[in-house]
């Protein structure tokens, strides 16, 4: 169970925290780390705008000494560059309504508005959430200028010692409500070694993982010393609060699970989907390429970039028709089209070009199945033959309301063909060491890799067919294995 220790600069800030397990940066330095401690949550209120200061080396000093700590050392250095206070998150919703030629200044406290700022407007709370959760720190200082085009927003740390009067009271007020209901441990839950986040996204009508799926996922990861909790990204709060993340949401790349990867992986959490992992996976111009330069076999591809009618002749004296056009991003079959005629082709690539600067075009090919192998660091841990939906040529039909999917078959991976198993692994390669689904299509004795993807569907009573529970296991045990070797 943890324990929560706040860390101030001076005995004069201390007597602020006798609600709290506190203590001063002198003390931090002289005590810690103390033997058979708990494991410790550190909230570092010691000034951190100057390099190398107090602030600087006590969240230096936790992280050495294994403390989860926020701000950590690299949210302070992504404050203390100018480069990164520039938010480039989605500002319109925010400054809808606002003046163009007038400041706002928001005070964040633990991704809370201050309440003294009396701002009955839930854009601008939602926006502090969002500031918070890219820059998880204690006390923020938010500058809004919609008419400064280059930097509308400006992000600025800001001490505790800077506050006063009203604005101390409600920091110590959210400093409580984030201690006890944030970072709260309860005490009848069993110690665990880790603590893990599951991404997902309540509202997604095809997750990766059906709730009985996540369920089993928690339930196996309590096996093996981790403490799971499935969480959406609203309720997620700091990352540093986590040793592991794992993803079973949608992934996309110019969205909140890429940039929650790449977060966590700077805080130092085992993550699955990796951030390399996703940027590869979404993007069908990338796997086109690296199974082109590696020898993955494939179907035969072609990057379009225009809708010329040179292009047009072009498109069609490669594949003829029917054939396949695909956006370089999408999953679960959005996004892929088949063209019967050269007026289609047309306009699916009109259509397209809307959106992205590059399409890919595919040969057809038409099979009853399609492969699906699970592969996780290297190894293949679970096999599926996904039907094609009634009357359509792809696994989904997303405009069908009743038959939107086919059927399945769930095998034992001894039972796979070699050659099958043998472009599974090796399209991995292309890709990483995390959790991979590869989609595969076998005609007659020849085998085609049509993607990789980065966040698979695992279901409870589909891919879990054959090995049960134990699917679960090994996923948890390969999150233990590199917590283990990770050393914290």
């Amino acid at each position: 169970m943890y324990k929560t220790l706040v860390v101030v600069d001076n005995e004069t800030q201390l007597a602020d925290m006798s609600a709290f397990d506190a203590v001063t940066f002198e003390r931090y330095l002289a005590d810690y780390p103390k033997r058979n401690e708990r494991k410790t949550r550190l909230i570092n209120l010691c000034d951190t705008r100057q390099y190398l200061s107090r602030g600087y080396y006590c969240s230096l000093l936790a992280e050495a000494r294994q403390h989860k700590v926020l701000p950590s050392v690299s949210a302070i250095n992504d404050l203390r560059d100018s480069d990164e206070k520039t938010l480039s998150l989605q500002l319109s919703a925010a400054l809808a309504g606002v003046p163009s030629d007038k400041t706002i200044t928001l005070m964040i406290f633990f991704g809370q508005l201050a309440d003294s700022q009396a701002i009955p407007d839930e854009r601008l709370a939602k926006f502090a959430r969002q500031v918070f959760d890219q820059y998880p720190a204690p006390i923020l200082k938010v500058s809004l200028t919609p008419a400064h085009k280059q930097s509308p927003c400006i992000v600025e740390r800001y001490a505790y010692a800077q506050l006063e009067g009203d604005l101390k009271s409600a920091f110590l007020e959210q400093l409580s409500s984030f201690v006890e209901n944030v970072w709260r441990t309860p005490t009848s839950r069993k110690r665990a070694r880790w603590e893990m986040a599951i991404l997902v996204n309540p509202n997604e009508k095809q997750p990766p993982s059906d709730k009985v799926a996540i369920s089993r996922f928690i339930k196996a990861a309590s096996k093996v010393g981790i403490h799971a909790e499935a969480l959406s990204a609203e309720e997620l709060g700091p990352l540093s609060q986590y040793d592991a993340l794992f993803i079973r949401e949608t992934t996309a790349i110019d969205h909140h699970t890429y940039r929650l990867a790449r977060k966590a992986e700077k805080e130092g959490l085992v993550v699955i989907d990796d951030a390399t992992s996703i940027l590869r996976c979404c993007n069908k111009v990338f796997l086109h390429d690296a199974f082109s330069y590696n020898g993955v076999p494939s179907p035969k591809t072609e990057v379009v970039i225009a809708a010329s009618e040179a292009d047009l002749d072009a498109v069609e004296q490669s594949f003829g028709y029917p054939l396949v056009l695909k956006m370089p991003e999408g999953s679960f079959s959005k996004g892929v089209y088949k063209v019967k005629d050269r007026a289609e082709l047309k306009e699916r690539l009109e259509e397209l070009f809307v959106d992205t600067a590059l399409v890919l075009a595919q040969e057809y090919l038409y099979t009853d199945y399609d492969w699906r192998i699970g592969v996780l660091n290297g190894r293949a841990i679970y096999a599926c033959k996904y039907m094609m939906a009634r009357n359509h040529w792809q696994i989904y039909n997303h405009e069908s309301k009743r038959f939107n999917s086919g059927g399945f078959e769930t095998l034992p991976t001894f039972e796979v063909p070699r050659a099958v198993l043998q472009a599974a692994l090796k399209a991995c390669d292309m890709i990483g060491n995390g959790l991979y689904g590869v989609d595969i299509k076998q005609k007659d004795n020849q085998v085609y890799v049509i993607e990789v993807n980065d966040n698979p569907s695992i279901d409870h009573k589909v891919e879990d067919v054959y090995l049960g529970n134990e699917l679960y296991m090994v996923i948890m045990t390969e999150f233990a294995n590199r917590l283990e070797k990770r050393g914290r």
